[in-house]
């Protein structure tokens, strides 16, 4: 059984010195492939220099709604020229964030730098993993108003309703699912997991933050940090298991089923050009 970590952070510092172990482990019990997303100017070195180093790792870059205030006058630029030096790369992990965090953000920064990047995805070919936090809306508005995008758009850890899913498959979105899915209401998840198109879930880690709910664990099993959260090293079996197996359930598919249809539906979204999958 294969599987692909659509979006995570393996460049984050609270695992960067597992990364090497982590990976590896990964690779042995099948996890594939990982989308490893930067955040800001800050950590898009380490995310190209993991995305040199190792085949398994596609790079992502952006700036997080989170990091708007703390991005340089020269972002952008610096940003298009990551794209230039690495041409594997994609483009994450952008978005939107009305949430607690989010509201200490001014909101039209955000949708300022938001269109910018996702303007660039789109003239670039490229997927774009987005976040979202309450603002979906909002997303929709300036989703439809940019254009659709062919190329694809990554709706992380997707936990917005049934009823605008079409409207974002419309538009070209894959839906992916964390563990942040298991502490919705168990009615509004199956309806709102049923609504996607099979061609368009994915599965992810979002590695180290979205711990499954019902079996904390941490995406691999380490050696233990003391630095970490303990809960991390409570269970052998990984986040994405986790996660697969809880959507499967509510599906009503076979675990293999959709393991199978996660991965072959992330290869295709990271299958542009230049990519480490790239069309032939």
């Amino acid at each position: 059984m294969k599987l692909f970590d659509a979006h995570c952070h393996l460049q984050d510092p609270r695992i960067l010195n597992k990364a090497p172990k982590l990976i590896s482990t990964a690779l042995d019990s099948g996890l594939l492939n990982f989308a490893v997303n930067g955040v800001s100017e800050k950590d898009w070195h380490l995310v190209k220099e993991m995305g040199d180093k190792y085949p398994s790792v596609i790079p992502c870059f952006g700036v997080h709604p989170w990091y708007v205030p703390h991005r340089s006058p020269n972002w952008f630029t610096t940003l298009k020229e990551f794209f230039e030096t690495t041409p594997s790369a994609a483009v994450g992990e952008i978005g939107l964030d009305k949430g607690s965090k989010g509201r200490e953000i001014d909101f039209n920064d955000q949708i300022e730098v938001f269109r910018q990047q996702l303007e660039l995805a789109k003239e670039l070919k490229k997927p774009a993993s987005v976040h979202c936090v309450r603002a979906f809306g909002d997303l929709l508005h300036i989703v439809k108003d940019i254009g659709s995008f062919p190329d694809g758009l990554l709706l992380h850890s997707y936990l917005g309703s049934a009823e605008m899913v079409p409207e974002f498959v419309k538009s070209g979105a894959y839906f992916s699912l964390s563990g942040y899915i298991m502490p919705m209401k168990v009615q509004k998840a199956k309806k709102m997991l049923k609504t996607i198109p099979l061609e368009r879930i994915l599965l992810e880690s979002d590695a180290p933050d979205a711990l499954p709910h019902l079996e904390l664990s941490s995406l691999f099993l380490v050696d233990e940090d003391p630095s970490l959260p303990q809960e991390i090293f409570a269970h052998g079996r990984t986040a994405a298991s986790n996660v697969l197996d809880y959507v499967a359930n509510l599906l009503e598919i076979r675990k293999e089923e959709l393991a199978e249809i996660s991965y072959k539906n992330s290869i295709r979204l990271f299958s542009y050009q230049g990519s480490k999958f790239a069309l032939g």
